[in-house]
């Protein structure tokens, strides 16, 4: 085994609770800001005041939408070495510091390029986070809350804007912009208080100490309890292979096997997936749907955007709560199907009622957008940050969490500038195209993604690569009683240990995992 160097620097926490609690409530509040970002431009969009100020037409407007994603993908190209290189926390407040200056500019705008600018700026942020952050796995609560509180964020910022709405003036649209920095400003102070990374601790040379944050959250400190010995054997077993194996952690690490792309693959068909189904043209641009099926009132579109989002709320928490239970590919299949449905019907209501005079008509077609951002929320939302990191083991994770950011700014600039002009040429013909898109995107799936419901990063390998790359019993074994720990483990000042077998009647439960 590798030897166990020590390191210097205050430890976190001991108690597992305290410690899945920080890594949980770090997530929801990151993510929080991208749920805000989204419905916000969806919320100003609407706003005669925001249009008037900066004069926008469709193709500055379309400009605006589509900058934040422009700076994601930018930053995409050279973030996952520098994160190798500063860490998990590092990055995330790297991310924070460029959030923050693009809230300024955005709520300093006085013209389209200074609006830009800051979107560029806040979209750099997201896109630095989705390599640092998404690099934290939660199978369970910690997932589960970036997913709920995404959305909480949405539904936040939908109900900002429906208020700040009856403000006079500029400040109507400006507000909302400057509040989302209130998010950055408390995930930096929850932040201070989240171990880092403990695969990246290993790769460093500081294995105590990633000893002591898997048994931060796995067994309230104690390195010598069976199932953190067997996390942390589990660990290192696959750090040495793939040292061994020469894989270095750059981006030529990505395409150098036949494993490795096939992890890249999965991880990019979820950013494609997330972006591409439909569901943006809802999330940027529903006061043009909504036009479109025949409303005109900005006050009545504001409010059906607040309650749109509380709908989406409850389907994404819906959905995280049933991921562990029926399953991330299943759960992704129903979603492509049901949104291909009722995308379908979206496109048929709004080319034979689209014209406002029938009012269940209308109706009908608000109530299938309803059902589209559902199906989208119930199974695409949760798995957009659980299933790549998932599918990418450690040597390429940021590497291929960039590659991911990548995906997702690429098709989110394609939804955010081109899908306005198309909605505007070819109106219900758009959707049809996009719901026929999801049919293809069902068929991907079906065919080409793995199941990882239950299983570890490292025992996801044996699903890629056919092998499992350590010894160490599978942790729902050790956990069922049905395997037993063998050899010696290590301590946190690195003298061994004998480990003890674990039996059903080991209370630990596998807490969040940090990766």
């Amino acid at each position: 085994m590798l030897q166990n160097v020590r390191a210097k620097g205050p430890l976190q926490f001991k108690s597992s609770k305290v410690t899945s609690i920080l890594l949980v409530a770090s997530a929801c509040i990151f993510a929080t800001t991208t749920g805000f970002d989204a419905a916000l431009m969806n919320g100003i969009n609407i706003m005669p005041s925001y249009t008037q100020t900066l004069k926008l037409t469709t193709t500055t407007k379309s400009l605006n939408t589509a900058a934040g994603f422009i700076g994601s993908g930018f930053v995409s190209l050279w973030i996952g070495p520098v994160v190798n290189h500063i860490g998990r926390k590092r990055g995330i407040m790297l991310s924070i510091i460029f959030k923050l200056m693009g809230v300024v500019f955005m709520s300093a705008a006085q013209n389209v390029g200074m609006f830009v600018l800051g979107r560029v700026l806040l979209g750099m942020g997201t896109g630095t986070s989705g390599v640092a952050a998404s690099t934290r796995r939660g199978i369970g609560l910690s997932a589960v809350y970036t997913v709920w509180y995404r959305e909480s964020g949405a539904l936040i910022s939908a109900g900002v804007t429906y208020r700040t709405a009856n403000i006079e003036g500029e400040w109507s649209w400006r507000l909302p912009c400057l509040l989302q920095g209130l998010f950055s400003f408390a995930c930096a102070a929850v932040l201070a208080f989240v171990p880092e990374s403990p695969r990246w601790l290993a790769y460093q040379g500081r294995f105590n100490d990633a000893l002591e944050v898997v048994a931060s959250m796995q067994s309230d400190g104690d390195t010598t309890e069976p199932l953190t010995q067997a996390q942390y054997r589990e660990m290192i077993d696959t750090i040495e292979w793939e040292r061994a194996e020469g894989k270095q952690l750059n981006y030529k690490e990505m395409l150098a096997s036949r494993g490795s792309r096939k992890r890249v693959m999965l991880a990019v068909s979820v950013a494609v997936i997330a972006m591409m189904s439909g569901n943006n043209i809802v999330s940027y641009y529903l006061g043009d749907m909504l036009t479109a099926a025949g409303i005109t009132s900005t006050q009545t579109k504001l409010e059906i955007n607040v309650i749109l989002n509380a709908w989406c709320f409850v389907c994404a928490l819906t959905g995280t709560l049933l991921m562990d239970r029926i399953g991330r590919k299943t759960m992704c299949l129903l979603s492509c199907m049901a949104m291909a449905t009722t995308l379908f019907i979206v496109g048929a209501l709004t080319k034979v009622y689209g014209h406002g005079h029938d009012t269940s008509g209308t109706y009908g077609t608000i109530a299938s957008i309803f059902l589209f951002q559902g199906s989208y929320g119930i199974g695409i939302t949760p798995l957009t940050v659980l299933y790549p990191p998932e599918v990418l083991n450690y040597s390429i994770r940021s590497n291929g969490m960039a590659a991911w950011t990548m995906a997702v700014n690429i098709s989110g600039v394609i939804v955010t500038f081109i899908f306005p002009f198309g909605l505007a040429a070819i109106s219900w013909k758009l959707y049809m195209i996009n719901a026929a898109w999801d049919v293809l995107q069902f068929v991907f799936v079906l065919v080409f993604w793995i199941e990882t419901k239950g299983f570890t990063l490292e025992e996801i390998d044996r699903l890629i690569d056919g092998t499992k790359h350590s010894n160490v019993p599978d942790i729902v074994d050790l956990q069922n009683g049905t395997a037993v720990l063998e050899g010696k483990g290590v301590d946190s000042t690195g003298a061994e240990v004998d480990n003890v077998q674990a039996t059903k009647e080991v209370k630990t439960v596998v807490t969040p995992t940090v990766n």
